[in-house]
This record gives C-alpha cells, sequence and structure tokens, in this order.
C-alpha cells in the first residue's frame, strides 16, 4: 500500500518500512504514533485508489519516531559594496526521523 500523507505543510508518498525526515514535531524519540492527514491511498500496481476530499478518515498510517535533530548548517551572508557591510549567520533546520510502521485501513 502507498499513501500520501500530509505533516508540517509538506506532503510526502510513504510505504510500509519507509524512513522519512519530516519537519519537527514534539515527540520523544522511540514514540509510536498515527498520522492522521491522509490525502491518498493506493495499492502498488495502482489498481484500487481512494482520493480523500480532503482527508480520507478511516485510514491512519502508523509510525515510529527514530530521531530529533538539525540538518546541515546554511549560511546566510549579505553584502553591501563600498559601505563596509558584511553578515555572515548560520542556520540549523530542525527535523524529526520516522520511520512508517504500517498502513491501517
Amino acid at each position: 500500500m502507498l499513501a500520501v500523507i500530509k505533516t508540517g505543510g509538506k506532503q510526502y508518498l510513504v510505504k510500509e518500512g519507509d524512513i522519512i525526515k519530516i519537519e519537527k514535531i514534539k515527540k520523544e524519540k522511540g514514540e509510536v504514533f498515527n498520522f492522521d492527514e491522509i490525502l491518498l491511498l493506493t495499492d502498488e500496481k495502482g489498481e484500487k485508489l481512494e482520493i480523500g476530499q480532503p482527508i480520507l478518515k478511516k485510514v491512519k498510517v502508523k509510525a515510529e519516531i527514530l530521531e530529533q535533530g538539525k540538518d546541515k548548517k546554511i549560511l546566510v551572508v549579505k553584502y553591501k559594496p563600498k559601505t563596509r557591510y558584511r553578515r555572515k549567520r548560520g542556520y540549523r533546520h530542525p527535523y524529526t526521523k520516522v520511520k512508517i510502521l504500517e498502513i491501517l485501513h
């Protein structure tokens, strides 16, 4: 089974056993939880297809949190010529690494 889930303002195509990086959620490492906003459900061949309007209410995707962390540093540089103005800042975006355990329908 394949499902499209919505979390953190983004959509992800997942199947059982997938490991994905999503926007940080406030849960502990090792905790098992359900994604509630399922937009689409289909089988591997695409023969059986369910589309939510806007979400499927009876379908849940069970997941486990593997890791909470921060991505690689992104450097933000500002520069204005002839005025001696330079700014260099770094930013590390927080994420949650999740393993999809099963798709319940």
